[in-house]
């Protein structure tokens, strides 16, 4: 499976990027991870999550 190998780059070594992109306040409290939908196995390969405090 090919992946946006690329993005994960940058959003894994720069999260703040992400929020400074869609023009927002860089938030604390989010992880960047891949996460598995079920349905055949559809993966996506990487979300921004808030973390459970």
């Amino acid at each position: 499976m090919k992946t946006d190998s690329l993005f994960y780059r940058i959003f894994h070594n720069v999260p703040a990027l992400f929020f400074e992109l869609i023009g927002q306040p860089s938030r604390q409290g989010y992880q960047f991870k891949s996460i598995e939908v079920k349905q055949t196995a559809f993966r996506i390969d990487r979300v921004f999550l808030g973390l459970m405090l």
